[in-house]
């Protein structure tokens, strides 16, 4: 029975090795693009509605929350699918490697908020820039196992969230906008990358 556990946990570490040596596709351009439009219509939507987001952070955020939550279910819907279509056996741990790569820049996104709104209400019109700052982390954190141009789209969102930062600090306002638009670009630019890639050109295998 000994023998039979070490046999299966090596060939769980064999198919977790080749999982990290392997160009994940389970990311494709519909959802990319799709997670883009969310932000754009999110942004609309606030824009239209609240009237004073600074002094309505509640509604601006739980908007934000609620399109993150519909772009991860979007990109986790099209993640399965695909990695079942081009990695078979190795789709499960291609997910797996996939969320743990992108997993603590989510957490800390959503424990950043959570401590500033408990403890320092009057910096959370740093949350926008800080989001895309942690969403840079991730794409780069990822770049390993995506096409290695996916890097433009995380250098985007590094130097949007500096930029954000630092114009929302002249006002110290929320603002749909400087949360909405970035993403609208970073969504995109990310899209146009997967699309262009899908020829696997420009992929280390």
């Amino acid at each position: 029975m000994r023998d039979l556990d070490k046999a299966l946990a090596d060939i769980v570490a064999i198919r977790s090795q080749i999982a990290a040596g392997t160009a994940f596709r389970g990311y494709g351009p519909a959802a990319m693009a799709a997670t883009g439009a969310v932000a754009l219509i999110t942004a609309i939507l606030q824009f239209w509605l609240l009237d004073d987001p600074t002094g309505e952070p509640l509604g601006f955020f739980i908007g934000w929350f609620i399109a993150a939550a519909l772009s991860g279910l979007i990109i986790g819907i099209e993640m399965r699918a695909r990695s079942r279509r081009h990695h078979s056996g190795l789709a499960d741990a291609m997910i797996h490697q996939a969320v743990e790569q992108f997993l603590p820049a989510g957490i800390a996104g959503v424990l950043l908020a959570v401590v500033m709104w408990k403890f320092a209400t009057e910096t959370l019109w740093l949350l926008p820039g800080l989001w895309q700052i942690l969403v840079s982390l991730g794409i780069f954190a990822s770049v390993r196992s995506l096409p290695r141009t996916v890097a433009f789209a995380g250098a985007w969102y590094f130097v949007s969230g500096f930029a954000v930062v630092a114009l929302a600090s002249q006002t110290k306002l929320l603002s749909p906008w400087t949360m909405g638009l970035p993403f609208v670009i970073g969504q995109s630019m990310m899209a146009a990358i997967l699309y262009v890639a899908s020829g696997d050109h420009d992929v280390e295998v």
